[in-house]
């Protein structure tokens, strides 16, 4: 999330105020698509302005719809509210992985996270230190919003190991069979954050069968893995950081995946796409993303935004 908001430090150089400024200042319009798409991974909810600008902005460029996506309590009764009230807003609902163990042990510290892939989030709304009882309470608080019509998915759930040690692996593992268990029975797609955790993910889902429709959020394997993605029929959702230089196992992962099963997000305001890597993320600047995708599919991109709009109705049912 940006920082600085106190402004610079006494002493600093002539014009490094405006610098941080141009740093912190949203990147401008893209030129709009031609095919409308959606921003099938965003968090509206810690973005600036209102829901309503922040959605205008998107469509006047092309990004119709948005999947709205909840990480703990708090933000999951707030995805499915904003999702009832926007008929281009679709909610996710979940205990995000690093959530779990939080629940389970308690966390002393702060209330969020520093921005990364799949990002910082509210911890309100969650016991802390409330052991197994408090996580099954909080399970059955997604499972009833789960249930509601304007929630298309459950998640993002899945496995961190980048945040969470060894001692929370066990309450992540729970937490996302729980979830998993969830999608299958209400019927809804299973969304997953997997952060350092690839073979993990895959062997849980093998285990507890993963639900018709899955979608590798912020997707983060290399060619070999989206090609094991693809035998399953998983979605692979390709944020912002695809554009990035030191990301060619994701170029190489995009370029093996099969076009119909290729989503595109934002995961705002995180991850956003080069050359604005650094500055508030939004669901306007999905174009970005999907050009630089279109660049390493070898398509033009009308085509790929065709395949990307087709693909996210259908992965999350609406």
């Amino acid at each position: 999330m940006p920082s600085n908001a106190s402004g610079p430090a006494s002493g600093s150089a002539p014009g490094s105020a405006s610098r941080t400024a141009d740093k912190n200042a949203a990147p401008p319009l893209p030129e709009p698509l031609r095919v409308p798409v959606a921003d099938s991974h965003t968090h509206l909810d810690m973005q600036s302005g209102t829901v309503e600008e922040g959605l205008a902005k998107a469509a006047s460029v092309g990004v119709t719809t948005v999947v709205q996506v909840g990480c703990d309590l708090k933000g999951s009764r707030w995805a499915a509210e904003t999702a009832a009230a926007h008929a281009n807003v679709h909610a996710t609902v979940a205990l995000h992985p690093n959530e779990a163990p939080r629940i389970v042990h308690g966390d002393p510290g702060g209330t969020s996270q520093p921005p990364g892939a799949g990002g910082g989030w509210s911890r309100q709304g969650a016991r802390a230190g409330g052991g197994d009882a408090a996580l099954d309470e909080a399970l059955a608080e997604i499972d009833r919003l789960a249930g509601l019509p304007q929630v298309k998915g459950v998640g993002e759930t899945g496995l961190d190991y980048f945040r969470t040690g060894p001692e929370g692996k066990a309450a992540q593992e729970r937490s996302f069979r729980a979830h998993i268990e969830i999608a299958k029975r209400h019927g809804k797609a299973l969304v997953i954050h997997d952060r350092d955790a690839h073979a993990d993910v895959l062997r849980v889902l093998k285990e507890e069968g993963a639900p018709e429709r899955t979608v590798f959020h912020c997707y983060s394997g290399d060619a070999g893995m989206a090609e094991e993605c693809a035998r399953e029929g998983y979605f692979m959702s390709f944020a912002g950081n695809v554009t990035f230089k030191n990301a060619q196992n994701l170029r190489d992962a995009l370029a093996v995946a099969p076009l119909e099963l290729v989503l595109v997000e934002t995961d705002a305001p995180f991850l956003t796409p080069a050359p604005y890597r650094g500055r508030p993320n939004a669901p306007y600047l999905v174009p970005v993303t999907v050009r630089a995708m279109a660049a390493v599919r070898g398509i033009d991109e009308d085509a790929l935004a065709t395949a990307l709009g087709a693909n996210t109705a259908r992965a999350f049912g609406y």
